[in-house]
């Protein structure tokens, strides 16, 4: 028998999540059965998405919500066999037994060099989300300008720099110099610190003062009303995230209601998931990788280390103490 850790969503948040609304639980796993397969986790991914799904998917009771690269210890299923690593999404635990209907192969000749936690990250769902955004959502073209807020995050970095292999101009905005200037070692042609800046309308003016032909929104809140008037004419906004309201206990409002902008100056504006390209997934990790490989990506992540320490990590992500991605190793 083993012993599984897991994080159990004890109250559902009231604001910026507590320590108090998760709990830490010990339970006893069955050996699999035939075609079930036992994991051991290895990493855990820290995301954005978590906070607003913990509202919407989950019960009070529940193991948090989340996906991690684990390893095959024990295998019923020739699927799966021991030694292998999979992508799962079975939250935060630190072993669990599974049918294989819920998970996925890490992809097949994965590097020796690189560490499987990039498959939580760049050569993984953040990556792909950045990659279907630029591609599926905007269409961007070379030439263009793209503008990208929390640009120095998991999805933001990556999004910036594939809009540069692209031939675009590019403009991030972050939350400390700190990251503004790992924005600037990536490439971006324009980065500012937006807690800082006197005014930022201002500040997104002057760093494209003819406009942006497309936006990659990961904030919302008062960035999004401001960016949208310093948009082009028939501009294009991928809507990936809105982590700035995410800890509101009540909606929030800034600035002139926005709609009438969009009718103006014609915008389209898309909502979207990685997850309704999937079929592309193997052939879009492939080429992440050879970017990767081949230098034109560069990752960086912000690591803690221990199990127990999985909701301080997400609370510290929700704060914006991560450059690049969030992950937690077990």
């Amino acid at each position: 028998m083993v012993q599984a850790k897991m994080w159990i969503l004890t109250k559902h948040f009231d604001g910026f999540p507590k320590e108090s609304d998760f709990q830490l639980k010990v339970d006893e796993l069955p050996e699999p059965e035939d075609g079930q397969v036992l994991l051991e986790t290895l990493f855990l991914s820290v995301d954005p998405y978590m906070r607003p799904f913990s509202h919407f998917r989950m019960k009070e009771g529940d193991v948090m919500i989340g996906t991690q690269v684990a390893k095959v210890i024990q295998s019923k299923n020739a699927m799966f066999p021991v030694g292998a690593h999979v992508i799962g999404r079975g939250g935060w635990r630190t072993h669990m037994v599974s049918d294989g209907s819920d998970l996925l192969p890490v992809m097949p000749d994965w590097p020796q060099d690189i560490s499987l936690s990039l498959a939580l990250g760049t050569v993984g769902m953040p990556g792909l989300t950045a990659l279907y955004g630029i591609e599926e959502v905007l269409g961007l073209k070379s030439g263009e300008t793209l503008l990208v807020n929390a640009a120095a995050g998991a999805v933001g970095s990556a999004v910036g720099q594939i809009a540069k292999i692209k031939g675009c101009r590019v403009v991030g905005s972050a939350g400390s110099d700190a990251k503004v200037a790992f924005l600037k070692e990536l490439g971006f042609d324009e980065a500012f610190n937006y807690k800082t800046v006197a005014s930022l309308e201002e500040a997104l003016r002057k760093a494209a003062p003819d406009g942006y032909d497309c936006f990659f929104e990961n904030v919302g809140g008062p960035f999004s009303t401001f960016a949208l008037s310093q948009m082009k004419d028939f501009g294009r906004i991928a809507v990936c995230g809105s982590i700035s309201t995410y800890n509101d206990t009540e909606s929030q409002t800034a600035g002139p209601y926005p709609q009438m902008t969009m009718i103006v100056k014609q915008l389209k504006m898309e909502g979207f998931m990685q997850s309704r390209w999937e079929r592309k997934d193997p052939e879009s990790l492939r080429r992440l990788m050879g970017w990767l490989k081949e230098g034109k990506l560069q990752c960086r992540e912000h690591v803690t280390k221990g199990f127990e320490n999985m909701p301080a990590a997400f609370m510290g992500m929700l704060r914006g103490e991560n450059t690049g991605k969030a992950i937690v190793a077990v």
